[in-house]
């Protein structure tokens, strides 16, 4: 079952949730990257940045599934 969750009365799947917290740190490491002069090394820079998206959206649902089960009460 596809986790929801109530913004403003509104629900929004989890996945949306994560989607945007991936965006941001997408933003913040991007920005990174170019001040570091290691952007300059990329040879396509749009399909690097749909790659880093993708990574991170995948790894905040894993780390997020993991906690959760993790620190779940036991019925």
């Amino acid at each position: 079952m596809i986790g929801e969750i109530q913004v403003l009365d509104i629900f929004a799947p989890i996945a949306l949730v994560w989607a945007v917290a991936a965006g941001v740190l997408m933003v913040l490491l991007k920005s990174l990257l170019r001040r570091s002069g290691l952007y300059a090394w990329v040879w396509y820079p749009g399909l690097f940045d749909l790659a880093l998206f993708c990574c991170l959206w995948t790894g905040i649902g894993f780390a997020v599934d993991l906690f959760s089960t993790a620190f779940s009460m036991p019925k």
